[in-house]
Formats: C-alpha cells, structure tokens, sequence
C-alpha cells in the first residue's frame, strides 16, 4: 500500500535514509551522506504534500517524493517535457528489496503526474549508482544526460 506519508513516519525515514546512505557509502556510490536526507528533508516534502511511503503489513519499508520542478541543474538538459514532476529521494530499506517495491512507488509517481497534468517525470541518479539506474529503466525511463554541475545522469519519461 502507498499512501501520503506524516509526521508519526518521519524518524523511521531519517532512520532509514542514514542505512541507505551507509550502504550506499561501502558499495562506492557517494550520492548520499551522513546528514542528507535527514528529518529535515522528508518533513518538508511532507509539508509540500509531496512525501509517500510503502508499507507491507503495516510497516513503512521505503518512500519516495515527487515533487514539482524546481532544480536549475535540471535547465541544463534538453528535456522532452515542459510541465514535469521530479521524483527525489526514492528509497526502499534493504531488507524489503527485490519485492518489486520501487516499481510500484515508481508506477504510482507516474500515475500521479498524468492525473494531475504534467507532461512528464523526471528523475536523477549518481553514475555509480547502477542499481537505481536500473531500477529506472526498467520502468520506461530513457536517459537524457549528464548534469556536471551536480554529477547526476537526468533521466525522463514523456507522457
């Protein structure tokens, strides 16, 4: 189940941001640190209307934030579409990986861009980060560059 995350899930997702980070941090990605994302992070998203988790039987095992454009990083690629959402900060925790759960908080970012209008849906991901570039193609991504100004591949999906 996806739904609208709150404030009551805000410290298992700090919690859960610093193992992500960790484990991102001893495969050689350097996408995350020790303070970002962090509380700080989700509760603005959550204030934005714009923070969502997953749960299995009733615990939160991941989120996502999809939020409006905003990044002037994202102005340096040709982008297809003009009015997008930006998925950020998508994590699902390791123990609950291969379940398909970041298909479905993809999917349901997808679902939530075409119901409310926009054209497309944009996400970023470190190089090294092979697992969420796969992750990202696999659900009808195509890549659309480098951004150098913050080491991020951009990838979009037009509607």
């Amino acid at each position: 189940m996806i739904r609208k995350a709150n404030k009551g899930d805000l410290t298992t997702l700090a919690s859960y941001a610093r193992i992500v980070a960790k484990e991102l941090h001893d495969s050689g990605v350097n996408q995350w640190s020790d303070t970002y994302p962090d509380y700080p992070d989700f509760e603005k998203d959550i204030m934005r209307d714009a923070l969502f988790v997953i749960e299995q039987e009733n615990e939160v095992v991941g989120s996502i934030s999809v939020l409006p454009e905003n990044d002037p990083y994202y102005r340096l690629l040709a982008w297809k579409g003009n009015n997008a959402l930006v998925v950020h900060r998508l994590m699902i925790h390791p123990a609950f990986r291969r379940n398909k759960l970041g298909t479905m908080l993809f999917d349901y970012a997808i679902d939530k861009a075409k119901i409310d209008g926009y054209d497309s849906i944009k996400v970023d991901t470190h190089p090294d980060n092979i697992r969420m570039q796969n992750l990202i193609k696999s659900v009808g991504f195509r890549e659309v560059g480098y951004m150098p100004g913050f080491h991020r591949i951009g990838y979009e999906i037009k509607f």
